[in-house]
């Protein structure tokens, strides 16, 4: 399966975002990237291998964007139950995809979301 190359740009600069926040750290759980403050997960990336549609699953806890994640093409509440928590799983190879300044900030909204106050402080004073 050939990896989307415009797609797969957006996903390393959401990446690239996504660790450059205060106390992040990447790990790789089931084989997944994800990123981590204090950690807790705030934004799954998934895989860059081809295996997988390139996509990222964010924790949005204002309506207002939860709403606007969930209408891009093909988004939807995350699976195993956290799409309740507020979750959703964004594509990035589908056309209309959001562009990645869009995505970058649905990633700090899902950091904000989880980060501890302090490290909010520090985001803040940048």
């Amino acid at each position: 399966m050939a990896v989307d190359r415009n797609a797969l740009k957006k996903w390393e600069k959401v990446r690239e975002f996504a660790l450059g926040m205060p106390g992040t750290t990447e790990e790789f759980p089931w084989g997944e990237t994800v990123a981590k403050v204090n950690k807790k997960v705030f934004v799954f990336l998934g895989v860059d291998d081809g295996s997988h549609p390139l996509g990222v699953t964010v924790k949005l806890g204002d309506e207002t964007a939860h709403a606007h994640a969930l209408a891009s093409p093909g988004a939807e509440p995350a699976g195993y139950g956290l799409g309740k928590a507020g979750w959703v799983s964004v594509p990035l190879e589908q056309k209309g995809a959001p562009p990645a300044e869009l995505l970058c900030d649905w990633v700090e909204e899902s950091y904000r979301t989880v980060a501890p106050k302090r490290l909010i402080a520090e985001l803040d004073a940048r």
